[in-house]
């Protein structure tokens, strides 16, 4: 297969020419498909991890987003310091996308817009992060074939998936439209993702690499799906300490100023309210199944009654 950096004189290309990249020139042995093939596994239980299963189902709270934003920006500033550092060396120089890849300024964006002007004295990187970010470091000034592997596992992801990821936390989070605190999952200087997705597994494709090295990288690759589940539980840990948030029309967040013992709806959760506690009465009643079942006929009657006079 040429190479995606060649013209038919052997130049090097100007201009990226999506329309050279086909799926169907791709061979069981590219590095792309052994990538897709060697990490399915991988990439389905970081999918099925609680963090991603309540993120894609809308079940995000916000100060968790925050801190997963954090994370984020710790990991890729870690990894585009080594592939700045790396950007001239052959094993690399191919995947080298600053202008339609590089995600670290676009996050330091989201962390103003969650933290504010100082957002660097609120934030600090996590233990799961920075077991990441380490290995990423090692990767890059002693492996750096390996950084394609870290590369692979991030922007794809964030072209793919992450495309899911912001709507469904612009909606759940209601971020603004202009896309304040979701820039990261903003690709401004990428035109078409499929495109330019097919264009990164050819230049993959093309890189000069024995089969061994082809096998570290794919190895190298199921350890950073690891990173990322191990950040995924770490955050759902996080989570569950978090008081619980509200949905819309629930009951208001508790701000963690005062005793939360003293609210109403919280002691209810806890089970502290006192036997005088209307709030706590009037939940049980509607606990009962008589209760619920006069409730029921009652909503049905005002229903048929709005639907008639509709009508």
């Amino acid at each position: 297969m040429p190479s995606a950096l060649e013209s038919p004189e052997g130049g090097e290309e100007d201009i990226l020419r999506y329309e050279e990249m086909k799926d169907n020139a791709v061979s069981p042995m590219d590095l792309s498909e052994l990538l897709k093939e060697g990490t399915k596994e991988s990439h389905d239980r970081a999918e099925n991890t609680q963090f991603v299963k309540d993120f894609l189902k809308g079940r995000i709270k916000k100060e968790l987003f925050k801190l997963a934003t954090v994370a984020l920006y710790f990991t890729y500033s870690a990894l585009e310091e080594e592939m700045d550092r790396n950007k001239d060396n052959p094993v690399f120089a191919p995947l080298y996308f600053p202008v339609e890849l590089h995600r670290r300024e676009a996050l330091v964006k989201d962390l103003k817009y969650f933290y504010g002007e100082d957002w660097k004295e609120k934030v600090q990187c996590s233990e799961a992060t920075q077991q990441y970010v380490d290995r990423i470091h090692h990767v890059g000034q002693h492996e750096p074939e390996l950084l394609v592997a870290h590369a692979y596992t991030r922007y794809m992801g964030d072209l793919s998936g992450g495309q899911v990821l912001k709507k469904v936390a612009q909606r759940a989070l209601k971020l603004p439209s202009t896309e304040e605190g979701i820039q990261f999952y903003v690709f401004d200087n990428v035109s078409n993702a499929q495109q330019f997705k097919q264009l990164y597994r050819a230049r993959m494709n093309a890189l000069d690499l024995d089969k061994n090295t082809k096998e570290r990288i794919v190895e190298e690759a199921n350890k950073a799906f690891r990173f990322n589940m191990q950040v995924f539980d770490e955050l759902d840990k996080i989570g569950r300490s978090l008081a619980e948030e509200a949905q819309d029309g629930g009951f208001p967040v508790h701000d963690g100023k005062g005793d939360i013992r003293k609210c109403p709806y919280y002691a209810d959760k806890l089970g502290t309210a006192g036997p005088g506690c209307p709030f706590h009465a009037a939940v049980g009643l509607a606990r009962q199944p008589l209760v619920q079942l006069v409730l029921a006929a009652c909503m049905a009657v005002a229903a048929g009654a709005a639907a008639w006079y509709i009508l």
